[in-house]
C-alpha cells in the first residue's frame, strides 16, 4: 500500500510540473516583449564573451604584444571604474598587472592613483 501511495504522489508531483512548465511557455510565447529582452539579452552576453576574450594573456616573450595588451587592459579598466563598474574593471586591472614586469611598483603607483575602496 505504501508503494502504492508513493507513485501516486510521483504522478501528482509529475502533472503538476508539466503543468507548471506549460503555463510558463504560453506565458513567454504570448509575451510580446519577449524576443526583443531575448535579443538583448543574447547581444548582452556577445559583448560579454567578446571582452572576456581580449582579456586572454599575450605571449609574454612579445614585449610589444605584451605593452599593447597592458595599455588595453588598463583602457577597460578606466572606462568600466568611470562607469561604476568596479568588480569588471578591477578584473582587467588584474590582468594588466599580471603581464606587467615589476608589479610591485605598478601597485604602488595604484595604490596612489586609484580610489582606496577600488584599490
Amino acid at each position: 500500500m505504501v508503494g502504492c501511495d508513493s507513485a501516486i504522489a510521483a504522478d501528482v508531483c509529475g502533472a503538476l510540473f508539466n503543468g507548471y512548465c506549460i503555463y510558463f511557455d504560453y506565458k513567454r510565447q504570448s509575451d510580446l516583449n519577449f524576443k526583443n529582452r531575448l535579443q538583448e539579452r543574447r547581444k548582452k552576453q556577445k559583448l560579454a564573451k567578446e571582452r572576456a576574450g581580449l582579456s586572454k594573456l599575450p605571449d609574454l616573450k612579445d614585449t610589444e604584444a605584451v605593452q599593447k595588451f597592458f595599455l588595453e587592459e588598463i583602457q577597460l579598466d578606466e572606462e568600466l571604474l568611470a562607469q561604476g563598474d568596479y568588480e569588471n574593471g578591477v578584473d582587467h586591472l588584474t590582468n594588466a598587472i599580471a603581464v606587467w614586469g615589476q608589479p610591485q611598483q605598478l601597485l604602488q603607483v595604484l595604490q596612489q592613483t586609484l580610489l582606496p575602496p577600488v584599490f
